[in-house]
């Protein structure tokens, strides 16, 4: 990690535990460059990457105000694991596997990004319970060709710091969409609702590093309980 990421990581948990307050200014860089010992271009690169992610606005002649990061809560374009959302916003959530197995590629797969029929996937269901409440149900299609199994203690816990970390796997992207559909089966008997009602569900199909397709996740959400939020921030042209 370069210093200006742990800098910009230990200011952002800073602004989470109210340290730096939302709508004041941050110290001035000469204040951070004394802080972290290290130099004023280092500070500016740690405040660059705290605008890219809404943490803070720079404003000429006045410095860097906070912003409300919590309002930024599931974003959809990027791309965050579960748990890492969780550790990220600080919310009580317990994870179950419902199912973790080996399956022929489904049908919906098969001839995107070079998947054969029969080739082998992992298929994860995986269900989160929120403040007692079941709200979302994820289903994961791994390529085994790229991971040859997920242990299930794992997929209860980070699924991500496994392939990252254990695996060494460099994940890259991901190409989403958000549709709503009705529940299906497996939505109604976790969510505790009926047949006529609707999900949101947000598919996403993840890359690695050399542009590998590698994953296919279908998140269904309840569709009371989600929230569609991002920050945008318009690039200088």
């Amino acid at each position: 990690m370069f210093k200006f990421e742990f800098i910009s990581a230990d200011i952002q948990e800073k602004i989470r535990q109210g340290h730096y307050p939302v709508g004041q200014l941050l110290p001035s860089e000469n204040d951070l460059a004394k802080i972290y010992h290290v130099s004023r271009e280092t500070i500016r690169k740690a405040q660059k990457r705290l605008e890219e992610t809404g943490f803070i606005q720079k404003k000429q002649g006045k410095g860097a105000i906070v912003l409300d990061y919590a309002r930024f809560s599931f974003p959809i374009s990027g791309l965050t694991s579960y748990k890492e959302l969780q550790e990220a916003q600080h919310f009580q959530s317990k994870t179950t596997v419902l199912v973790n197995e080996v399956i022929p590629a489904p049908q919906h797969l098969i001839g995107v990004d070079g998947v054969e029929e029969g080739e082998e996937f992992i298929h994860l269901v995986r269900n989160r319970e929120m403040d007692g409440m079941n709200v979302i149900v994820d289903h994961d299609y791994l390529r085994r060709k790229v991971v040859d199994h997920i242990p299930t203690e794992i997929a209860s816990i980070s699924m991500y710091q496994y392939l990252e970390g254990e695996l060494g796997l460099e994940i890259s992207f991901a190409n989403k969409e958000i549709v709503a559909q009705k529940a299906d089966p497996t939505d109604q008997i976790q969510m505790g609702i009926g047949p006529d009602d609707y999900i949101i569900r947000v598919n996403s199909h993840v890359y690695l590093e050399d542009a590998t397709f590698f994953q296919f996740t279908s998140s269904h959400h309840q569709i009371d309980k989600f929230r569609f939020a991002e920050f945008a921030r318009r690039m200088s042209h």
